[in-house]
């Protein structure tokens, strides 16, 4: 294989298939079209309409919800495996769940539908892929083993061949290969947590709802599924999560009822449970001669904000607003200029969400100084101030900060 693109993206995850389909999409109704390949070895295949829901989900923004509509992804998702949750409460383990002081956002409040949707991540993959495709993308299943920048382009070495792009992008998660292959750094922290997920049912209805608890070792959270279960996402302390892991599965289903001051009443485990490291990570430079990052490869946060896959989606689509701006004008896709801007836009953004799902973290679901006792005065606080849950719930639906346009409407 030797083949030659305008733009080859590496990962063809959520994230780097819609970064795709923008980019194949939006360049086919222009003079010139922009050759867009996408490289994953284990490509998504559709989801059988009948399959059991996969507790690996995200809690997709409105903003994401727009850029995957003009990314002509949105309507290849099944409403039925998509759930719209209305409200979020939230809460620390010194209130019990019935307290006038948990914090509840309702999408009523804003004049909105719903706060977002609970999609699983294999769901948005396919259909960011299979929008891809049908604008005329190429979707390459090899792996990448090398990568050298020159002036004019940068050669690509991968499993079946060698390609050549003039612009190389890093769509392939924390342990990027593209990050690696041409330079750039990243600064990465174990915050000494694993995550734990699985689908559960529950005894009372989650009523469209995403219920999340502040525990002194950690965050509970489960999310509204779309057939009336939930996935849960306990990001709880190393030593309590080999404990969690390593416990049957009737104990395991007390605790998270327990951890949970029975809110849902009591839990049934449907699901295996999965587990997976939790790191902080920011690459101090998202771009450099000829490559770009977005994504996880990019930054990785704490998943207690649900915020991972809505921040690589509008990586994704700041991204392609600054490389289509620049192709339009008939200029060189991995010149600096465009590259550095879209740079600029996304760190400061992504520095801002990072610090404050840090301060979470760090002062609601651990510690218990003075500042972690305001922090949870904090939150009684914002229920009571209107104007102020307003603006939490403008940044949770990611209609706040400086959007692309593809996320606005």
């Amino acid at each position: 294989m030797s083949e030659a693109f305008d733009v080859l993206i590496v990962g063809g995850g959520p994230v780097g298939a819609c970064l795709g389909a923008l980019l194949a999409g939006t360049a086919a109704s222009g003079a010139r079209q922009m050759r867009i390949a996408v490289l994953e070895p284990h490509p998504a295949i559709p989801v059988p309409a009948d399959a059991p829901l996969d507790p690996r989900v995200s809690a997709l923004s409105r903003a994401s919800e727009r850029v995957l509509t003009h990314a002509g992804a949105w309507g290849r998702m099944a409403p039925k495996r998509c759930m719209p949750y209305e409200r979020m409460r939230i809460w620390h383990e010194s209130l019990p769940a019935s307290s006038p002081d948990v914090l509840t956002f309702d999408a009523a409040d804003v004049g909105e539908p719903n706060l977002g949707y609970i999609v699983e991540n294999r769901l948005v993959q396919a259909a960011a892929t299979g929008a891809f495709e049908q604008a005329g993308g190429h979707l390459l299943a090899t792996e990448l083993q090398g990568a050298r920048v020159r002036e004019a382009d940068v050669q690509v070495e991968t499993a079946a061949g060698v390609l050549s792009t003039r612009l190389l992008i890093g769509a392939d998660g924390a342990h990027s290969a593209v990050r690696s292959a041409v330079g750039l750094t990243a600064e990465s922290k174990s915050y000494r947590q694993s995550g734990i997920v699985a689908r559960v049912a529950t005894a009372r209805s989650h009523e469209r709802t995403a219920w999340q608890r502040f525990l002194g070792d950690g965050t509970l959270a489960f999310l509204p599924l779309a057939d009336g279960t939930s996935s849960i996402v306990w990001s709880a302390d190393e030593a309590v999560a080999g404990t969690l892991l390593a416990m049957p599965a009737d104990e395991f289903q007390r605790e998270l009822a327990a951890h949970l001051d029975h809110a849902l009443g009591a839990v049934q485990l449907l699901s295996e449970r999965a587990s997976f490291a939790l790191q902080r990570l920011l690459a101090p430079r998202y771009t450099t001669a000829r490559c770009a990052l977005v994504g996880d490869a990019a930054h990785v946060v704490h998943p207690l904000a649900g915020q991972g896959v809505n921040l690589g989606l509008l990586d994704a689509a700041a991204l392609a607003e600054r490389l289509l701006e620049a192709w339009r004008l008939g200029e060189d896709p991995g010149a600096l200029r465009a590259l550095r801007g879209y740079e600029r836009w996304r760190k400061s953004e992504i520095a801002l969400m990072a610090l404050a799902i840090d301060g979470f973290d760090r002062f609601l679901s651990h510690g218990d100084g003075p500042i972690s006792q305001l922090a949870r005065r904090g939150l009684a606080w914002v229920n009571a101030a209107p104007q102020v849950k307003r603006f939490f719930i403008a940044r949770a639906l990611g209609l706040a900060g400086e959007l692309p346009r593809t996320a606005v409407s």
